[in-house]
């Protein structure tokens, strides 16, 4: 099969024909429909994400038609269309595992990180940890779903109680988002790169009632702030702009770091958490929830040969939504 592989960090991609992986016990073999790309591939190629096994195929949004069930596999069949996402598996047993926290793992391994993705043909995943796609979606659409959808909605539950929030960052998780928050009623405001004001006339066509850029003042004050960009400024940018008892939630893997800050900030029961990685119920109650609002994502497909352009196209803020790559 035909895959692009990352043989050291921070050099480009490189196009390799490699074995057919084999399903094993537990798991499905996928031929790829689509995967899409997000700023984690940016963070593991860039090496700001230091523990890949390398040689490594990233990506970790992938959409496919299972093509092998590997031994004591249940739920999938041969045929069935299935999503794939970051989480690849935890160790099951530990304190985390137990009480439905496996995106806590210490033992985790990550689609595109330790386990080889879905910049490829095919791609081989633990059965457990995919998910049916809902059949409204194609390929490329739902792609997105599968991280900046997931991760996002975890993100936004530590906010669902609040009634103005802010998405600090308008990439392919909040354009997900924004769609989510205003059909349950939320006042939703943007912040984007100074003078981007592509993604702030896109934020405002999906609902966000105010866009502007990332140091500038939102017309009230919030009830609660997700930073998905991986920026450790906008953390005291954000805690200034949350009303007392407001929360922000840093929604990225990877920052930069955090600069120092008045306590002020903080005090009147201010709150800044982080989120980490999903979990299956993220995956069980978000996906069929996209699919009744029905949420929709935008997103712009360049063929697997042309990976490291769309890479390039991320970190430069290129397009709009969300990239995909189809194989």
């Amino acid at each position: 099969m035909r895959a692009m592989v990352l043989e050291q960090q921070r050099r480009s991609l490189v196009l390799k024909d490699l074995p057919m992986p084999e399903a094993g016990p537990g798991q499905v073999r996928i031929k790829v429909g689509a995967c899409g790309i997000c700023r984690t591939d940016l963070h593991v190629v860039d090496g700001d994400l230091t523990e890949p096994r390398l040689p490594l195929v990233p990506g970790h949004q992938i959409v496919g038609t299972v093509d092998a069930v590997g031994e004591g596999v249940n739920g999938f069949t041969a045929g069935d269309r299935i999503g794939v996402p970051w989480l690849g598996g935890s160790c099951g047993h530990c304190w985390f595992c137990r009480h439905d926290k496996e995106n806590l793992c210490e033992a985790a391994v990550y689609t595109g990180y330790q386990i080889n993705g879905g910049f490829a043909d095919y791609a081989v995943a633990d059965a457990r940890y995919c998910f049916p796609v809902p059949e409204s979606y194609s390929d490329e659409q739902a792609a997105p779903l599968l991280c900046a959808g997931l991760i996002g909605y975890r993100a936004y539950r530590l906010v669902a109680d609040r009634d103005c929030i802010g998405l600090y960052g308008f990439g392919a998780a909040a354009h997900i988002l924004v769609q989510v928050a205003r059909h349950q009623g939320k006042t939703l405001y943007a912040f984007t790169r100074e003078g981007d004001r592509e993604a702030q006339q896109f934020a405002l066509k999906l609902g966000a009632e105010w866009a502007g850029g990332s140091s500038e003042r939102p017309p009230t004050a919030m009830d609660g702030a997700i930073i998905f960009a991986p920026v450790g400024e906008l953390v005291p940018a954000a805690l200034a702009a949350v009303r007392r008892g407001g929360r922000v939630v840093c929604a990225g893997i990877h920052m930069s770091d955090i600069p120092g800050f008045p306590y002020s900030l903080l005090w009147g029961e201010r709150e800044l958490c982080s989120v980490a990685n999903l979990t299956r119920r993220d995956g069980e109650e978000f996906l069929p929830l996209a699919a009744r609002i029905p949420v929709t994502t935008e997103v712009h497909t360049y063929s697997l040969e042309d990976a490291n352009r769309a890479l390039d196209d991320l970190r430069q803020g290129r397009f709009t939504g969300a990239g995909v790559v189809v194989p």
